[in-house]
């Protein structure tokens, strides 16, 4: 028994040791966003030499010693929307551990937060009427297997018997079912911009572009399955060639309405390029067609019919009157130039479309800045 009470005594002890060197001392707030929208980080680094703020696409920058083990930084010149970083200790890349929200990115994982200081921000949950997601398997007779994909129903789609225009949005290479709505934060998007009377209540389709996939990683029955950006027969004409498979189960099991009137398709970087040559090819089908920082630079591969004849195939699309073709771009994206020879190929052929030039480069805040742009353009 003495022993017994001995050994509890030492583990009490070790425990309030413990205690006192900081598993109960005050947690760091990090990030601390200020009502003026400042954002200051912080993090614990005992010994470091140097400790850098990588933050979206910025360049890594130093962070100042500020005493105590503590390293902070802070950003003033943050706009409004959803950021991810990480932390660069001593050259090593580490989460911020004070913040629980976290992001993948292919195989990044990244901390993350919303700014919103002003209350307007269209990617922030605002108390606002919410629409439903829901993950659904659909059968590809095509591909031969069951897929998943993600399904955003507008506000009051379960009480009413109302049917809702599609919008197809279609993710880039390395992303999956999920990442329009984690990265792209669409559902926030939709949801705001519907209940201002900006957007037309609508469905929005998220598929899996990777067709020698099931379903994101980890979500198959595969199990454990590494995530990779570059995928087998990701711009061949196959994923292409099989989404009338998608088209024909969501409007078997959603109430659509189901005709090119009420039919847009849009994508950034590959889903730009599968947008591109799904519509190109059936022109029948969507009258809105959002190109996001289209890949278009692979025209001229000939590895599917699907890409054959695409001037021709544009030309028959704009004589059937898309209501709206739009394309977006960063200045400094590395695809500006392989789309401003896509627009001479329009202009050239005097087929009409909507430009527009942003600043930056190929990275998300551009593409949920498109995403409200264009969804506000859709059914009306």
């Amino acid at each position: 028994m003495k022993r017994l009470f001995f050994l509890f005594a030492l583990t009490a002890t070790a425990f309030l040791m413990n205690a006192q060197r900081g598993f109960f001392a005050p947690p760091v707030n990090s990030p601390d966003i200020a009502k003026d929208g400042a954002v200051t980080f912080k993090v614990k680094a005992p010994g470091a030499d140097t400790v850098k703020l990588i933050i979206d696409t910025r360049v890594d920058t130093l962070m100042r010693h500020t005493g105590n083990d503590t390293w902070s930084i802070t950003l003033r010149d943050l706009e409004p929307d959803l950021y991810m970083y990480n932390y660069v200790i001593d050259g090593m890349k580490v989460l911020d551990n004070e913040n629980a929200h976290t992001l993948r990115d292919v195989k990044n994982v990244m901390n993350t937060f919303v700014l919103d200081p002003k209350g307007d921000c269209p990617m922030a949950v605002h108390d606002v009427p919410h629409g439903e997601v829901r993950a659904v398997w659909y059968d590809s007779p095509t591909l031969q297997m069951k897929r998943r994909m993600m399904i955003y129903l507008p506000p009051g789609y379960e009480e009413s018997r109302q049917k809702f225009p599609v919008l197809y949005l279609l993710h880039g290479s390395g992303g999956d079912e999920t990442v329009w709505l984690e990265q792209g934060r669409a559902a926030q998007i939709l949801d705001n911009l519907i209940a201002s009377g900006k957007a037309v209540p609508m469905i929005v389709v998220m598929p899996n572009g990777n067709v020698d996939e099931q379903a994101a990683s980890n979500m198959s029955a595969l199990g454990n399955v590494q995530p990779t950006f570059a995928h087998p027969k990701w711009m061949e004409g196959t994923f292409e060639s099989s989404f009338n498979d998608i088209m024909n189960w969501v409007d078997k099991n959603f109430r659509t309405r189901a005709s090119k009137r009420t039919r847009a398709i849009a994508g950034l970087s590959m889903g730009g390029y599968h947008s591109l040559y799904i519509s190109a090819n059936q022109p029948d089908d969507f009258a809105y067609v959002g190109l996001f920082s289209p890949a278009i630079g692979r025209m001229d591969q000939g590895k599917s019919k699907i890409y054959d004849d695409i001037e021709s195939k544009l030309v028959t699309q704009f004589r059937l009157h898309p209501r709206l073709y739009w394309m977006g771009i960063g200045k400094d994206d590395f695809l500006y130039k392989d789309n401003a020879e896509f627009r001479k190929l329009l202009d050239k052929n005097r087929l009409r479309y909507t430009y527009h030039e942003s600043a930056a480069g190929h990275e998300w805040a551009n593409w949920r800045d498109y995403l409200v742009i264009f969804t506000q353009l859709l059914f009306k």
